[in-house]
């Protein structure tokens, strides 16, 4: 049987927020950011084992907001590094020490900063990902496109028709994920499917949701505190 995983990589510190705590642990109706995203694959029909990655100055934090939130869902957390590449490499190598065989599980990728990502998409990007191998939530661009030349001398209209705006999670058969974090990190690796693609894997593209919004401004917790009561 197949066993599913989820990385939930919560390594930031926020510095974008304008606030000393990091935004994971801001509260988001009554709970703090990251609570939202775990407990949404934990009630998945996924039931995926759960890592979650923290900088390790925060270890100490957010046993204190599970002590305060009464935060029982079960996980295990695994130190972060200093880059996303680093920690979700962190995550991946405690899976490897639960796992015999890579092939025989898909693995997940989630921010921390998306809370409100709905338990189907879970479940939708956990079963293409074993169908496929790779798969990765997108919504296509809505507004108008232009590409700025590498030195900003020149830019161009680009058909957004052909854009698409990544979001996570991301899920991807365990040893394509493990043999694509065998690379060397890069500034040009954004997300966990920008890895896998350089090593030569396709990626599938799941329809994702505009409410998958991922916390990095004041006015994202805003709105995600609107969105929050909302059927998604």
């Amino acid at each position: 049987m197949r066993k599913n995983y989820a990385i939930i990589v919560a390594g930031g510190t926020g510095t974008r927020m304008g606030v000393d705590m990091p935004k994971q642990f801001l509260l988001l109706g009554g709970l703090p950011v990251m609570m939202h995203a775990i407990q949404a694959f934990y009630r998945s029909n996924s039931s995926p084992q759960i890592i979650v990655v923290i900088h390790p100055a925060l270890h100490v934090g957010w046993s204190a907001l599970c002590e305060t939130h009464h935060f029982a869902v079960p996980h295990t957390v695994v130190s972060g590094g200093n880059t996303r590449f680093e920690s979700v490499k962190n995550g991946l190598a405690v899976i490897s020490s639960m796992v015999n065989e890579p092939t025989a599980c898909t693995i997940a990728v989630h921010d921390a900063a998306r809370p409100l990502i709905a338990t189907h998409l879970i479940d939708k990007i956990y079963t293409q990902a074993g169908l496929s191998g790779a798969a990765a939530l997108a919504t296509p661009a809505t507004d108008s496109v232009r590409i700025v030349s590498v030195n900003g001398s020149k830019n161009n209209a680009y058909p957004r028709a052909s854009v698409y705006l990544m979001q996570t999670p991301q899920a991807f058969n365990g040893a394509i994920l493990y043999d694509a974090y065998k690379q060397d990190d890069s500034s040009a690796f954004t997300d966990d499917a920008s890895v896998v693609e350089k090593k030569g894997y396709p990626i599938t593209l799941i329809d994702g949701d505009t409410r998958n919004i991922k916390i990095t401004f004041p006015q994202d917790l805003r709105i995600a505190e609107i969105l929050l009561g909302q059927d998604i």
